[in-house]
């Protein structure tokens, strides 16, 4: 494949995953490179920067959390995380500590290459120039710069709080934003644990915006988790 195509590091020590993976993204035109425990994995980002990593969390010689907080120390690779384990919990910890995206085996093929568009469409945008400022999907259209938000060519006003807010998951378009990461942002971090801001002003936005509130079809809920902002 050319060297365009881009490089998925898999870290996964489950040999049957492995090959699975490795023939079906083959066949979707990505490159792959595998490791079968943190230390190899970790070793290959160094060696052989990958444009994306998927990680299993429960490595042989050491937990996939610690793995992906080493790599968030010095890169900002995009890590999905594909692991068994699907308590709430896990969910937050590895997107607190920096997953760009968590899946539960086990999964869709359609799902995980959805996500890999996802994630790897996210970092091209944040490479993107500062010039580049306005965000489109579907109906809804953000001009960052000129602080300015449409609904089907229909000016949308919005208040401070709520367009922060907005402002935030545009900036991370596709990627599953934390309750405890989108508090932070928003009202800063003494306010972690507000969660009830977080529902009050989402159901504000989602009326301003969504053509129907209870469906959203750009502001959705990761339950449990935090919200994501759909990208496509």
């Amino acid at each position: 494949m050319p060297a365009s195509t881009p490089l998925i590091l898999l870290v996964e020590d489950e040999p049957q995953i492995r090959r699975f993976l490795r023939v079906t993204l083959g066949e979707h035109g990505y490159r792959l490179v595998e490791a079968s425990t943190g230390r190899e994995g970790l070793t290959q980002v160094t060696t052989q920067p990958p444009d994306l990593i998927i990680l299993d969390l429960g490595l042989p010689d050491m937990d996939g959390l610690d793995f992906a907080r080493q790599v968030r120390e010095w890169s900002t690779v995009p890590i999905i995380v594909l692991s068994a384990r699907g308590q709430e919990k896990d969910k937050v910890a590895a997107l607190d500590i920096g997953a760009d995206d968590y899946l539960t085996k086990p999964f869709g093929v359609g799902e995980l290459l959805a996500r890999l568009r996802v994630a790897l469409r996210h970092t091209a945008r944040t490479a993107q120039t500062e010039g580049d400022s306005v965000f489109e999907v579907a109906d809804f259209r953000m001009d960052l710069a000129a602080r300015r938000v449409f609904m089907r060519g229909q000016e949308v006003h919005l208040t401070p709080l709520e367009y922060r807010l907005l402002t935030t998951l545009v900036h991370h378009a596709g990627k599953v934003l934390t309750h405890s990461f989108l508090l932070k942002e928003v009202w800063g971090p003494p306010h972690v644990q507000e969660t009830h801001y977080l529902r009050v002003f989402m159901a504000s936005l989602r009326h301003k915006l969504e053509a129907d509130p209870a469906r959203p079809r750009y502001l959705l809920t990761e339950q449990g988790v935090g919200y994501r902002l759909a990208d496509e």
